[in-house]
């Protein structure tokens, strides 16, 4: 009976800090200091230590914001039985829980990463929990294009907890997620209008309609295209990230075209959901053609 008290409050700590959420996150930091280790090769062991700390500040921001948006999750179907709505767990604990889990995740940063990949975990977190949860998600259906910067950061911070500075290949991979983020969030927005509508909060679909925000949705669509050929433009990825980053990026402007004309409910859940495939996906194919390229197997230009 205890041990099962313990499984279910474990559980529901572990739902606080949004793991699938953070999962993406933590791998799009791994493949950027993945693809800095190339370049730069270092011992193992104070990397993914760095890494980790970065995903305990991301789980910190995602119980941060589980916190201070309790109030709202309990009038959305989608959120109303998380563990702070539904009483499992209290505002103390959940705001102890985050701050043990930031301080320990800045330290583990700062100690493994460097100073300079501490100071912008630590800002990309006040990006995230205060500027964008305490202000932006109510002050302006923009709220996810400003604040999609935050999201943008994993891949830099995990490029410098290597090198420990900033050039433009880390900048070319939070420009494809800050222009992925958009379209990503409007197509759940598009299917969980309702639920945003209760909660007052001024999304897209709410304030301008689905048509608006689908048409929207293709705009950026074709503009995540363009951008996610920059890798091979510049140089730092060849056609084996080429040819993905077309086929992955054709697929989602159709996906979108669809989202368009039909604006249904279970089009921008299939959106939603491939667009998290997408970004796992079009990173993998980035590594494995620096993989293949350092290792000689496939040249940066061409096979």
């Amino acid at each position: 009976m205890i041990l099962n008290s313990i499984n279910a409050r474990m559980q529901d700590y572990w739902v606080l800090a949004k793991p699938r959420v953070v999962m993406l996150i933590s791998f799009t930091a791994a493949i950027g200091a993945a693809l800095a280790a190339l370049h730069q090769p270092t011992a193992p062991l104070p990397v993914l230590l760095s890494l980790v700390g970065i995903t305990l500040v991301a789980s910190s921001a995602a119980a941060f914001n589980c916190l201070v948006e309790a109030y709202i999750d309990v009038s959305m179907k989608r959120t109303r039985l998380r563990p702070l709505p539904a009483g499992r767990i209290s505002a103390i604990d959940a705001a102890c829980f985050s701050a043990v889990l930031g301080v320990g995740g800045i330290w583990l940063t700062a100690n493994y990463g460097g100073a300079l990949a501490a100071y912008l975990t630590a800002a990309t977190f006040f990006g995230y929990a205060i500027v964008y949860t305490l202000y932006l998600k109510h002050a302006t259906p923009q709220n996810i294009v400003i604040g999609g910067a935050s999201g943008a950061m994993p891949p830099v911070l995990g490029w410098v907890s290597v090198s420990d500075s900033l050039t433009f290949e880390p900048l070319l991979l939070f420009l494809i997620i800050f222009v992925w983020t958009p379209p990503h969030f409007w197509a759940l927005a598009i299917y969980r209008s309702e639920d945003y509508a209760r909660a007052n909060l001024p999304m897209l679909p709410v304030t301008h309609g689905k048509q608006f925000t689908a048409t929207h949705i293709v705009l950026y669509s074709v503009a995540l295209l363009a951008v996610s050929l920059l890798p091979y433009a510049s140089g730092m990825a060849g056609v084996i990230y080429l040819f993905s980053a077309v086929v992955l990026g054709g697929r989602f402007c159709q996906m979108a075209w669809r989202l368009r004309q039909t604006i249904a409910d279970a089009d921008g859940r299939r959106l939603f959901s491939f667009s998290i495939t997408y970004l796992a996906l079009l990173f993998t194919a980035l590594f494995i053609d620096a993989f293949a390229a350092h290792f000689g197997i496939v040249g940066i230009a061409g096979i």
